[in-house]
């Protein structure tokens, strides 16, 4: 009776882990966007498939399966293993910095997982569990065939995804065609895209700002910047009375923002930046050139595309098909756009809006700071002028422009601490800009980085090179966690830097133990980047 009563516990363990590990899983396939290919990358570079817990699982699976072996001896090796394991992952959860959210395309992949392990497990049944058998060897069959589940769960849930591709497509073309319907039903709506490598949601939200001076506007909210999130945005917020749809466009592969752009058909657009972002996928910043491009190449001949002409692969790209006006703020030679004027205080920063060809001239004052918001700033205000805003509406919505959050955004806290907040999805042009805004600030300057990621082949190069700018810009340096620790150390050594001074850690948490200790009232800190889970 007592080994009846343990296995059926054992049984319950185990089917716990299990469907731990399957939302754990399913989290790590959302955040690599529902791709199976995406997520088999993580896969490889995160170790998972070789953890410590999957190899004591595959360990306990085998127990189980040898014919010699003991059954209350592998009932009880599942039982410590579900245990132990379920008290991990239950700990484990609280740390996620982006948990599963159960969407109902998540619901369905929890089904299809669970209608596969049902299938292992009846299949194990007929096969080990003779007719008239004990409740405890049925029990410990079903755990163990479990057993084999959790060691297949990633195996499980790309099959998951592929047996629902079909459905899912079904479902998406349905959404998609709803979105189409509702935008033709508005022939008088004005589409504005925003693309770039960096830039392009602070530039959204500039934008939106300024222009809901004049006009009932709508952009996509947060980072709603695939086909599917701008298809979400328009089913359940974009108003028959909203007359301009400020829409920002993602890619991590070519054709992406065409995509988009089929969908939306913008007559307008702003390209912010073409540099090396995701080129794990892009592979060339050609490819990023080519894609970011498809925007200005959707508008129509009667449009406008505005485009950043700091970057040399946007300056030496030509538009043809359309009005073209390109803005600078550190190469203004041959832009029709500029910022004069420039000057930073604590309190934010002054310059003067100038378009060239007539000589409009706008001062203008913003709490924002860096060379990189003056950038978006001046795109979204000659976006507003080509609208036909004055300059007192502009000028008024400029200077009520708050910092976007995690986004260079700066606040003091409770102890005196100045915080520089640039967690977002730090890039090579931005992280500079931010580490020389941390240069300029008052006491002892502090940075807190995991470094960037999705730099392709450039990834240690670029990564070092911050690290020997970030010598120049801070007292102390604290490295987080080990994906980039090399390149960065290497690069902040290369540079001088005190080793007294430099901090490695492997969690947030520990950066933010050490910081309690070392820094004081006055001290600034930058916060630069924050690695998705996908990245230790």
């Amino acid at each position: 009776m007592f080994w009846t009563v343990f296995t059926v516990c054992t049984l319950v363990f185990v089917i716990f882990n299990l469907w731990m590990e399957m939302r754990r899983d399913m989290m790590m396939l959302q955040q690599n966007s529902y791709r199976n290919e995406r997520y088999v990358r993580w896969l490889k570079s995160s170790g998972d498939t070789t953890s410590t817990w999957r190899l004591f699982g595959l360990i306990v699976f085998l127990v189980c399966l040898f014919p010699m072996a003991s059954l209350h001896s592998a009932d009880i090796l599942m039982a410590v293993f579900g245990v132990s394991h379920g008290c991990s992952l239950l700990k484990k959860q609280k740390t996620y910095k982006l948990p599963l959210k159960v969407t109902r395309r998540v619901m369905r992949l929890q089904g299809a997982f669970i209608l596969l392990c049902l299938i292992v497990i009846a299949a194990a049944l007929l096969l080990f569990c003779a007719k008239g058998a004990a409740v405890e060897t049925w029990c410990f069959t079903a755990a163990a065939a479990i057993m084999g589940c959790y060691c297949a769960s990633h195996i499980l849930t790309m099959a998951s995804n592929v047996i629902l591709r079909p459905w899912e497509k079904a479902i998406n073309r349905g959404y998609y065609n709803d979105a189409a319907r509702r935008l033709a039903s508005m022939p008088d709506l004005k589409v504005i895209g925003v693309t770039g490598s960096y830039g392009k949601t602070t530039t959204k939200h500039y934008l939106q700002h300024i222009l809901s001076e004049q006009f009932d506007s709508l952009m996509t909210p947060g980072s709603f910047n695939t086909t599917l999130g701008v298809v979400r945005t328009i089913r359940e917020h974009l108003k028959p009375y909203h007359q301009i749809f400020i829409c920002e466009m993602g890619a991590k592969q070519t054709g992406d923002i065409r995509e988009i752009c089929e969908l939306v058909h913008p007559s307008a657009g702003i390209i912010t930046a073409v540099g090396p972002q995701h080129l794990e996928s892009f592979k060339t910043i050609e490819n990023v050139q080519a894609t970011k491009f498809e925007l200005a190449d959707a508008i129509p001949a009667d449009g406008i595309v505005l485009v950043n002409n700091d970057f040399e692969k946007i300056a030496d790209r030509p538009v043809t098909n359309c009005r073209c006006e390109r803005y600078a703020v550190e190469h203004p030679e041959g832009a029709d756009w500029v910022a004069e004027d420039v000057e930073y205080s604590p309190k934010g920063t002054s310059f003067t809006a100038v378009r060239r060809a007539d000589g409009v001239r706008i001062p203008l004052v913003t709490k924002l700071l860096g060379a990189c918001n003056i950038s978006n700033l001046l795109a979204a205000v000659a976006m507003a002028k080509y609208l036909g805003m004055d300059d007192e509406k502009i000028r008024r919505a400029v200077a009520r422009i708050e910092q976007v959050e995690h986004r260079l955004s700066i606040k003091r806290i409770p102890g005196g601490l100045n915080i520089l907040d640039d967690a977002f999805n730090s890039n090579p042009v931005g992280s500079k800009m931010a580490l020389d805004v941390l240069a300029g600030m008052p006491g002892k300057r502090i940075l807190v980085t995991p470094g960037m990621i999705e730099l392709g082949a450039q990834q240690e190069e670029l990564n070092q090179a911050f690290g020997r700018h970030a010598a120049a810009c801070c007292d102390v340096a604290i490295v987080v966690g080990a994906y980039n620790r090399e390149a960065i150390v290497s690069g902040l050594r290369e540079a001088g830097f005190p080793e007294s001074s430099l901090h490695t850690v492997d969690t947030f948490r520990e950066a933010q133990a050490l910081l309690a200790s070392i820094s004081s009232p006055g001290d600034t800190v930058l916060y630069e980047n924050d690695l998705p889970d996908t990245f230790k």
